[in-house]
């Protein structure tokens, strides 16, 4: 964990880390494109669904290097996980393009291990084709244990970091779970939002007519304060941009519209009683 923790504060991989990070966001430009490979379209990210492959793959084809008679599905394997490395390292480098410097620079190690790893495997598998049986075990079992380690960095980054997972959720055990009044329905702005704190969480209320929502303010995604953010559309349809990574979420439900955010932004229930504005848990 020290080593870890001096990862995370290596500010040396910056100046690399910066550089990828402009040719990755120069490199993948469409926001249609951008929002497919966040997983923005499948409700959580896309990178570790991608990933499932080739790390099955390679542990399938590992399992059976120690069995007799399966080069052909050994190397059948290899071959499949190979092949299934490229979607997932595009959609992890977009992800990875939207962090923050110190996850970006455990990141950069956890692709840098994962490429190794991979170049490992097609070696691997080129010395099988070739008829090299144990040249290519060898490479691959290398390569299984040098992804082992851009595994566990991967996971550093998930459960440590929270990098991809949705940052407001945690907020919303901190509101009320009883009807709690926030202002009068005059108070708030027709058709812009307005930044309220409920106990001691900020929250985003929009208001149009009689009707008001209300979503934990600060994006999911990294955290960005969406009260400082464009509000784009009208009405009901009315989305707000986080102004740190870009995440839209339509103000009405929360849902996320464009990533890097993959998940929809939690909204409280809301209640108008004898003109006061109301606020609880879901």
């Amino acid at each position: 964990m020290r080593i870890l923790h001096r990862l995370e504060e290596a500010q040396a991989l910056d100046g690399v880390s910066d550089k990828l990070q402009a040719v990755v966001s120069g490199a993948v430009r469409p926001q249609q494109l951008r929002d497919l490979l966040h997983g923005t379209w499948l409700g959580h990210p896309l990178h570790p669904v991608l990933v499932q492959l080739p790390v099955g793959a390679f542990m399938s084809a590992a399992v059976l290097d120690l069995l007799p008679g399966t080069r052909r599905a050994s190397t059948a394997l290899i071959a499949a996980g190979t092949a299934g490395v490229a979607p997932a390292v595009v959609a992890g480098w977009v992800d990875w393009s939207q962090l923050n410097k110190d996850k970006r620079r455990v990141g950069l190690v956890h692709a840098a291990a994962n490429a190794i790893a991979a170049s490992l495997y097609a070696a691997s598998l080129v010395a099988r084709l070739r008829g090299r049986l144990g040249r290519g075990k060898a490479l691959s079992f290398t390569g299984l244990s040098v992804a082992g380690l851009g595994a566990y960095l991967g996971g550093h980054l998930a459960y440590a970091q929270s990098a991809q997972t949705n940052q407001a959720a945690p907020e919303m055990i901190r509101i009320p779970e009883e009807w709690t009044a926030v202002g009068s329905l005059a108070s708030f702005p027709e058709s812009k939002p307005a930044v309220r704190t409920v106990g001691d969480v900020p929250v985003l209320f929009y208001r149009v007519g009689d009707r008001v929502t209300a979503m934990i303010e600060r994006c999911g995604h990294e955290t960005g304060p969406l009260g400082q953010g464009e509000v784009t559309g009208s009405g009901m349809d009315a989305c707000v941009v986080c102004p740190w990574h870009g995440s839209t979420f339509r103000l009405a439900d929360g849902a996320v519209v464009h990533g890097p955010a993959a998940s929809d932004q939690p909204m409280l229930r809301v209640r108008v009683a004898a003109g006061s504005v109301e606020v609880r848990q879901p």
